[in-house]
């Protein structure tokens, strides 16, 4: 099994009703900005220990699970959906927690990049640096979907609270492990088994279930304004690194209906942008290639202002 190199230590963090948890690599360091990954849909802040490990320099970095992820927990009822801007508001949390008035370096994959390039367009003065691993955002929608959009949330929950959406389990740890080696053909063996102890833990039973919310399943009942989102690409003022694999994701998942290249025409609002690929790798790229990654963030990060 794969040995991390650089352990994290785990916290607790009282966060808008929430026992928020939060990993950290090294110490506080007053000639640093705090370097913050925020980590995707269905994934958990371990997942990037092995970015962490790649890594040349030591630096504080600060990575939370995301309300309804990894070990996370709800001090009431657990919700049956979740809504975009919660994140924004568990962000501006945590920030306040670690940095104070500091500004930080946010990296974001995926849901987590999504959430990084519109907290750093509301929040400009907060961020020094912002790096954007394949979050996309969603296809454009129109205003003649809502009507539609409302009535398919509402079956959702209901479909929710029937227990049609519960997420699989897994009769061991080795279950989980190829599940994610299923996902993702490049994740080795050693990595996925380690993963699947992040990932997943055993129930009263003894099956291994998903540190994730089935509710996370509910599609939003709101949706996607290209234009608000574009006007906010538009007040980020930090410098922006985009990196994007050299599969191709959003093809498989939108079959057309959203393009590499309108993601990049998008990208065009963000007032300081570069732009990098990682080859022979997928989505989960901080699995697929966490070494070149780790050197792209370094570099970007380290650069002069």
């Amino acid at each position: 099994m794969y040995q991390a190199l650089k352990p994290s230590r785990s916290g607790f963090v009282p966060v808008r009703h929430l026992n928020y948890h939060v990993r950290q690599w090294g110490q506080p360091d007053a000639s640093q900005a705090p370097l913050v990954l925020v980590h995707g849909w269905m994934d958990v802040s371990a997942s990037w220990q092995f970015v962490v490990d790649a890594m040349r320099s030591e630096r504080w970095i600060i990575a939370p699970d995301w309300r309804g992820f990894g070990l996370t927990a709800s001090e009431g009822p657990a919700p049956d959906n979740y809504w975009f801007p919660d994140y924004l508001a568990d962000l501006d949390t945590l920030l306040d927690h670690f940095a104070g008035e500091r500004a930080v370096d946010l990296v974001g994959h995926s849901m987590g990049g999504n959430v990084a390039m519109i907290y750093s367009g509301v929040r400009p003065q907060r961020i020094r640096r912002l790096v954007n691993l394949e979050g996309f955002g969603m296809p454009e929608t129109r205003a003649s979907q809502a009507p539609g959009r409302y009535a398919q949330w509402m079956d959702e929950l209901k479909a929710l609270h029937r227990g049609d959406n519960a997420l699989k389990s897994y009769a061991s740890a080795d279950g989980v492990a190829q599940r994610l080696m299923k996902t993702n053909p490049r994740l080795p063996k050693d990595k996925a088994d380690w993963l699947a102890r992040q990932w997943a833990a055993p129930n009263d039973q003894g099956q291994w279930e998903i540190l994730g919310d089935a509710a996370h399943k509910v599609v939003s009942a709101q949706l996607y304004r290209l234009d608000e989102a574009l006007e906010i690409y538009r007040r980020i003022s930090a410098p922006v690194l985009s990196v994007t694999a050299s599969d191709d994701s959003l093809s498989l998942w939108w079959k057309g209906r959203f393009t590499l290249a309108q993601y990049h025409e998008r990208l065009q609002a963000v007032p300081k942008l570069r732009s990098a690929l990682v080859n022979d790798a997928g989505h989960m790229m901080h699995h697929d290639q966490p070494a070149e990654l780790a050197h792209l963030l370094e570099d970007f990060l380290n650069a002069p202002l």
